[in-house]
Order: C-alpha cells, then sequence, then structure tokens
C-alpha cells in the first residue's frame, strides 16, 4: 500500500474526508457505499460492489447461458467486469468497464444494437460486434449491467429476453 502523503483530521462526529483528487483518481463520486476494512492498527476502505457476492455463481451462470445460446455474455457492476463466457473470457475478466458503460449504467439504459458496429465494453478498447445491454437493477438502484455479443450475426430476441431474464435474475438476487 501506498502512502499519499495527505493527513486529515476525524471532526466530532467521527467523519473523514477522502481527497478531491483520490476520489476522482478511485472513480468515487457522491453516494459510492464503500467497505470498511480493519487490520491491526490500519483502516482500509474500498469501493462496495453488492456483485461481488454473487462472483462464482455469476461465473456459473454466464457459462451455462454460452452453452444454451452460443454468444459471449458479461457481467458487469458499476466498475470491472466480475464474470464473461466466450471468446473473450480471458482477456475481460476483472477489466474495469469503458465511460460508455458506465453511462448505460448509470442512466439504467436498455440498448439493443442489431448491426455490427464498435463497441467499449472495457477501458481502452473497442470491439466489432451487435450487441444487448441490459443493466442489473436492485432495490431501485443500478448496480450491473448484462451485455450479450453477437461478432457474427445480429442479436435477436432470444438474446433480448435472455439478457432481460438474467438482468431482472441478477437484480432480484441481490434484493434478498
Amino acid at each position: 500500500m501506498e502512502t499519499t502523503g495527505v493527513v486529515r483530521r476525524i471532526d466530532d462526529l467521527g467523519r473523514i474526508v477522502i481527497p478531491k483528487e483520490i476520489r476522482r483518481t478511485l472513480g468515487i463520486k457522491d453516494g459510492t457505499s464503500m467497505e470498511i476494512f480493519v487490520e491491526k492498527d490500519m483502516v482500509a476502505l474500498k469501493k462496495y460492489s453488492s456483485m461481488n457476492n454473487l462472483l462464482h455463481f455469476a461465473e456459473v451462470y454466464v457459462d451455462s447461458i454460452y452453452n444454451a445460446i452460443k454468444q459471449d455474455i458479461i457481467i458487469t457492476d458499476r466498475d470491472n467486469v466480475i464474470a464473461c463466457a466466450g471468446s473473450l473470457k480471458k482477456k475481460y475478466v476483472n477489466m474495469p468497464i469503458s465511460s460508455f458503460l458506465e453511462d448505460c449504467i448509470e442512466k439504467s439504459n436498455i440498448i439493443v444494437e442489431k448491426d455490427i458496429v464498435k463497441l467499449s465494453v472495457v477501458q481502452n478498447e473497442d470491439i466489432e460486434c451487435s450487441y444487448i445491454i441490459n443493466t442489473i437493477i436492485s432495490n431501485g438502484e443500478s448496480i450491473g449491467a448484462v451485455v450479450i455479443l453477437s461478432f457474427d450475426d445480429s442479436v435477436g430476441e432470444l438474446e433480448e429476453k435472455t439478457a432481460q431474464i438474467a438482468s431482472q435474475f441478477f437484480g432480484k438476487h441481490i434484493e434478498e
């Protein structure tokens, strides 16, 4: 762990301010949930993702969908790819998502692109495909996305329904 050289006092309510530069660098926005870790005399903060609790489950889920529809499928939280099946699996897992995908999640967008176009799923990389992006919503909050990609054909009704079912399933599962 590296030091920033920044020192902050705890106020009388036990609060401490994370400097703007650090929040911007780490993508911590107003309302971001933070997880608190304690080890000996150290306190560490980490952006909280309810999707991380489903990591193993998400991996099995996307593998099952891939085996059924033979299209690449990606599950993300608000920051990273948490599960992926298909040709991009080894390349995309744990990668930070693109600003385009972050924006889709923030706006709770559902996008169906039937033509093969350039798409940025992870930072600094475009791929050519048709795709569906379906936001995962839990307790009224956008928490991630299901992305289904087709490199050869146009995505269709099967992929649309699959993405819809997957996003609703993950949203409901996290609510419980």
